[in-house]
């Protein structure tokens, strides 16, 4: 079982930029990929980005495609979103999961309690 908690979220002036951290507790992080989602109020959970467990594949969603890299760390059971040139429509609870390497929420089984992104105009 995995265990996550994201941290890092925060208000910024758009155009600013922040990194998000999702902290893995169990031994089998390593083994899943990881995706973040987000989801503002009002809206349903939307795809963010997702990398598989080594690390040599992602994917992102198309509104932060060139904005957002997605990485991780393996040895230290960590991932991050670093999220420049931020929008205010990049304004969302932000969420990191641990699943199969997918853009659907319903194929990630462990998820973080999320960490509010604020982004002003």
């Amino acid at each position: 079982q995995v265990q996550l908690v994201e941290s890092g979220g925060g208000l910024v002036q758009a155009g600013g930029s922040l990194r998000l951290s999702c902290a893995a507790s169990g031994r089998t992080f390593s083994a899943y990929a990881m995706g973040w989602f987000r989801q503002a109020p009002g809206k349903e959970r939307e795809f963010v980005a997702v990398i598989t467990w080594t690390g040599g594949s992602t994917v992102y969603a198309d509104s932060v495609k060139g904005r957002f890299t997605i990485s991780r760390d393996n040895a230290k059971k960590t991932g991050y979103l670093q999220m420049n040139s931020l929008k205010p429509e990049d304004t969302a609870v932000y969420s990191c999961a641990a699943g199969s390497y997918s853009t659907r929420p319903y194929n990630y089984y462990a998820w973080g309690q999320g960490t509010q992104v604020t982004v002003s105009s």
